[in-house]
């Protein structure tokens, strides 16, 4: 329940209802500009979240990529490491030494490309 008062406000002068009426229309001008500002921002996160899906599909596609270099590399020292056993005349000690320097190139990928991607995640 409100209590409604029975006083009257005096009436406005001329020069008051004017400028009454003018900070009435400025705040109109400031709604419509907040309403404009929350539509901006809301395209622009938009703008943001769409631009963040393509670059996460890009990443998954070079991350695909990436992979499949890898365990290519993975699979090619299996089977050197095989075509290397099988060899009748050759030493375990140079079996190891072609294994290793195979492992380590593809480690070395493989770390590559997790640098590369921490670098894009910013960390």
């Amino acid at each position: 329940m409100t209590i409604m008062s029975t006083k009257k406000r005096p009436a406005l002068s001329g020069e008051a209802k004017a400028a009454y009426g003018e900070i009435q229309k400025q705040v109109g001008q400031l709604r419509k500009s907040i309403a404009e500002i929350q539509k901006t921002a809301r395209k622009a996160e938009q703008k943001i979240e769409a631009d963040a899906r393509a670059r996460i599909r890009e990443l998954r596609k070079e991350a695909r990529v990436q992979l499949d270099a890898v365990e290519s590399r993975r699979r090619e020292a299996s089977r050197t490491l095989k075509n290397l056993t099988a060899g009748a005349g050759e030493s375990w000690r140079e079996i190891k030494q072609s294994a290793d320097t195979i492992l380590s190139d593809a480690r070395a990928a493989a770390a590559s490309v997790i640098e590369r991607f921490r670098r894009t995640l910013g960390g």
